[in-house]
This record gives C-alpha cells, structure tokens and sequence, in this order.
C-alpha cells in the first residue's frame, strides 16, 4: 500500500523529514521563499498532509479543492490565524500547532528589545561603526547616548499568556512594578507570585513606562493599539512587540513617533512582512526592528519541527495528534489515513 503524501512548505532544522519519511512521501518545497499561492492550492489538492507555516495562506478556498484527500495541516508556529479553522473543522481536517516550546525564547527576545530601546544599543552601535564616536573627539561625556532606566519602572504586558507570564517572571530581576490585561484574569495567587495587578486597557497604556504585546491574532485584537491608545501612552514611555504586526495600527504608530507622543519602539513583527528597507519605520533612530525572530533558536526550532512530526506521525497511526487546535475535528472523522 502506497504512503499518505506529505507537502512541506518549507526547509525544517533537525532530521524530522528522515522520521517521516517512514510514514509519508515526503516532498519539501525548496525555496527559501514561500510558495505561491497557486502552486500551495495545487500541491493541497495532491496532498493527504501538510506542513505550512504563518506566510502560507490555507483558506476556505484551499481546503475544500483538497477534499476529499486532504486530512490533517501541521502549523509549524504556535498561531495559526493563517488558517480557516472552521472550514478545515466543517471539512475533518486536522489542525495542529507548537505551543508551550517557543515561549522562553520569545520572552527572552522581548526583553533583548527591551533592553535595546531603552539603552538606545541599535543606535550606539551605529554611533561607533559610523565613526561619530571618533569625530566626537572624547571617550566619555555626560550626556553621550543617554537611555532610559527600566530598573523599578512599570511593565504593561497586554495578554497574560504563556509568553506574557514568562515576561512577568523576567521583569522581577528589574523590580518592576506588573500592570497586565487579559480577557481572563488570572488566579489571585498567580498575580501575587508575578507581582501583577490587573487592569483594563486604557489604564495599562496611560500608567506604562513600558508596553510589551503578548496577544494572539483575532477580530478582537486587530488593531488594538490604534491612535487613541497611543495618544494615551506617556511621551517617556515605549512600545514593544513581539506578537502578531497587525495587533498594532502601524499608521499609527508612525503618526505617534512622529509627533512625539511616545519615546520609541521595539518591533518583532509588522503588518506587512517582510518589511520594505524604505518603509517609514525603519527612519527612526528610536525604534528597534527584527525580522520576526521570536522562535528563532537552534533549540526552539528544532523543537518545533519535532512536534509537527510527532503530530503526523501520531495521525498516520490513527491516534489523536497531541496539539490538536481544532479538537471538534475528531467528532466529525477519526484520526488516521484508513477512515
């Protein structure tokens, strides 16, 4: 009996492919780029399995061309607003992701960005490669490169997620002071132990030295930081995200930068990626830009790539896939190739 086929939009770190490969016909797009729109709706419509990630587009469209062969989508990312959840579900296509490994390292790169708007780092490593540290003539002066102190200031997290509280846990080291909205508040113990107190949004972006966004892609959070919220923000204060790019209004946000209504921004991801060299944002010397590098570890990485395999591999052998996003899937199909 021939193998389920399996379609990879993209290259993985690790061995991942060699596992599958004992259970799929394996076939990886090869370019570094993502593959057209149309060349995914026909490799769809030939595949019983794919492997996509946020840059693919999997509409309605795409699912129901790949019916009835397709069964099961494997995210390599932990969002998956890319995706028709509803239409893949009405359908009985399996849809899986990689929550829970990516967290440390985008808390980690949160604070990087923290740290790196604040103490004005991206820009002082311009001062010394420019050479405007040597034409300034001295080693050291008094008001050369003045930053922002974070130490004992207060942190706005908007959404109190896994990566929000690991942010939380970070911010101790500073003794900052915890301001945090969520839909779902948390335990009043787990508030204490973060030393958080909940607050509603207009308070969180008028209190905060420092607004870190930690909220998934939804109706609810598309531009959510919009103008009258920034225009709420002190002009002392910054912003940082390391979400989703359209959580934020980015005409906004240039509008905000350039009157002046906050001190900078640190910025992961953006409405439109990647991002044009020309693109208004990247003109601000107090703003800090990386290429969407959240998850990007060796370790994280790879980690992912493992929980896209054992999902396939636990769907190919009938078993219900371990991060199964849409868990009504399996009331309208079971698991597996042979039903």
């Amino acid at each position: 009996m021939s193998k389920p086929k399996l379609f990879a939009t993209r290259q993985l770190p690790g061995s991942v492919f060699e596992d599958l490969s004992k259970y799929y016909e394996v076939e990886v797009w090869p370019e570094y780029t993502a593959p057209p729109y149309e060349v995914l709706l026909e490799k769809a419509r030939n595949s019983d399995a794919l492997i996509t990630l946020l840059t693919d587009r999997v509409d309605c469209n795409l699912i129901e061309s790949s019916q009835p062969r397709l069964r099961i989508i494997s995210q390599y990312a932990v969002g998956y607003d890319n995706i028709d959840i509803e239409c893949a579900t009405r359908h009985g296509v399996y849809v899986t992701n990689t929550p829970g490994v990516l967290t440390d390292a985008t808390a980690d790169l949160t604070w990087a960005l923290i740290l790196a708007v604040t103490r004005r780092v991206v820009e002082a490593d311009r001062f010394v490669r420019e050479g405007k540290w040597w034409e300034s003539g001295t080693g050291w002066h008094p008001l050369m490169m003045l930053g922002f102190e974070v130490t004992g200031k207060t942190l706005g997290i908007v959404g109190m997620g896994r990566i929000g509280r690991a942010v939380a846990e970070r911010a101790k080291g500073f003794k900052m002071k915890i301001l945090y909205y969520d839909p779902k508040r948390l335990p009043e113990e787990v508030e204490k132990e973060l030393n958080a107190t909940y607050v509603d949004l207009d308070t969180l972006f008028s209190q905060s030295d420092i607004v870190t966004i930690h909220t998934p892609l939804t109706k609810d959070t598309y531009h959510l930081v919009n103008e009258d919220r920034l225009r709420k923000m002190k002009r002392t204060a910054y912003i940082v995200n390391t979400s989703r790019g359209k959580v934020i209004d980015t005409d906004a946000l240039v509008k905000a930068l350039k009157e002046k209504w906050i001190a900078g921004a640190a910025l992961d991801v953006f409405e439109q990626e990647p991002l044009p060299p020309d693109h208004p944002l990247t003109k601000f010397d107090n703003v800090v830009l990386t290429p969407h590098i959240g998850s990007a570890t060796w370790d994280t990485r790879v980690r992912m790539a493992e929980i896209v395999r054992d999902n396939l591999i636990a769907f190919a052998e009938g078993r219900v896939p371990p991060t199964l996003v849409n868990k009504e899937v399996v009331n309208i199909r079971k698991p597996g190739f042979q039903v």
